[in-house]
C-alpha cells in the first residue's frame, strides 16, 4: 500500500495570521510537521495557497504545491493537490495532517495507516484519544466520538456522547470510555475525490464538524486509539504555553 501525507497550509488564519511560519525553536511551524510526516513516510508534501509559506518549504527542500485561495477546507485543497501532484494516482492513501500540529508523532501517522492493512474495506481512517477529565468531555471545542464494536465512527459531537442516563455528569468519565477525535485523517484516493464533491449535510452544519457530510452520505470512517496527547496550536496563546513545555 502507498500513502502519501498532504499537510494542508494556509497562511490567513483569523486567530493566528501566519501561523504556519511561526518559530519553534528556529524553525517554521510547518516545517516540524514536514519533518515529523517525513518520519513515516517518503512521500510528504505541503498544499498552501500563501507564495510566502512556498518559500519557506523550499528553504529547507521540501516539496510544496501551490492551490487556490478558494478551498473551503482542507479536504478541498488536498483533493485539488493530488491533481497537480506528479504522480500522485498511484498512491492508494492520502492522509491529511493539519499544519498546526507540530509534534505530531511518526508512530501516530503510521497507526493510521495501519487501520488499511488491516481491513482492506476501510474508506476513512482517523485517530481517538480516551478522555480522562470532565473538562474535555465537557469541552465544546474538543470534539467527541461514539465508537461501534468494529471500530468505525457511529457519529461525532461536540457535546459529551454518548448520555450515560441516571449517573453525575462528573462521573462518566470513571464509569465508561469516553474518546475525543483527533484531527489526522486518511482515505483511500478515490473517497477523497469522491467526499469533495458531496454539499454540506445538516448535520454538518448543526455541529460545524465536516466529517459528519461524509457519515451522513453514508462513507464508514474507522478509528483507532492513540495514546499521544496532540499539542495542537490555534491561538498565539497556544503557541506561548507549548513553548514553555519543550
Amino acid at each position: 500500500m502507498k500513502a502519501i501525507v498532504i499537510i494542508p497550509s494556509r497562511f490567513g488564519s483569523s486567530r493566528f495570521p501566519g501561523k504556519p511560519l511561526a518559530d519553534i525553536k528556529g524553525k517554521p511551524m510547518v516545517q516540524h510537521v514536514y519533518e515529523n510526516a517525513s518520519k513515516a513516510v517518503s512521500e510528504v508534501w505541503v498544499a498552501t495557497d500563501d507564495e510566502r509559506i512556498e518559500i519557506a518549504i523550499k528553504k529547507f527542500n521540501g516539496k510544496c504545491v501551490m492551490t487556490s485561495s478558494d478551498c473551503q477546507s482542507g479536504t478541498d485543497r488536498l483533493t485539488q493537490a493530488i491533481t497537480k501532484i506528479p504522480d500522485a494516482s498511484s498512491f492508494d492513501v492520502v492522509v491529511n495532517v493539519q499544519g498546526d500540529e507540530p509534534f505530531i508523532q511518526p508512530e501516530q501517522i503510521q497507526l493510521l495507516l495501519s487501520i488499511f492493512e488491516k481491513n482492506p474495506q476501510t474508506q476513512i481512517a482517523t485517530l481517538v484519544k480516551k478522555i480522562t477529565s470532565i473538562e474535555d468531555l465537557l469541552n465544546p471545542n474538543k470534539p467527541k466520538v461514539a465508537i461501534a464494536g468494529d471500530g468505525h465512527a457511529v457519529y461525532f459531537s461536540r457535546s459529551p456522547i454518548p448520555y450515560l442516563r441516571g449517573k453525575d455528569v462528573k462521573d462518566w468519565c470513571s464509569e465508561r470510555d469516553y474518546f475525543k477525535h483527533i484531527g489526522i485523517y486518511a482515505y483511500r484516493r478515490e473517497v477523497l475525490v469522491e467526499i469533495a464533491k458531496l454539499p454540506q449535510s445538516q448535520l454538518e452544519k448543526t455541529e460545524s464538524l465536516e466529517q459528519l457530510r461524509w457519515l451522513d452520505n453514508n462513507y464508514k470512517i474507522f478509528t483507532a486509539v492513540t495514546d499521544f496527547e496532540n499539542l495542537c496550536v490555534d491561538t498565539p496563546e497556544d503557541l506561548e504555553k507549548i513553548l514553555k513545555t519543550i
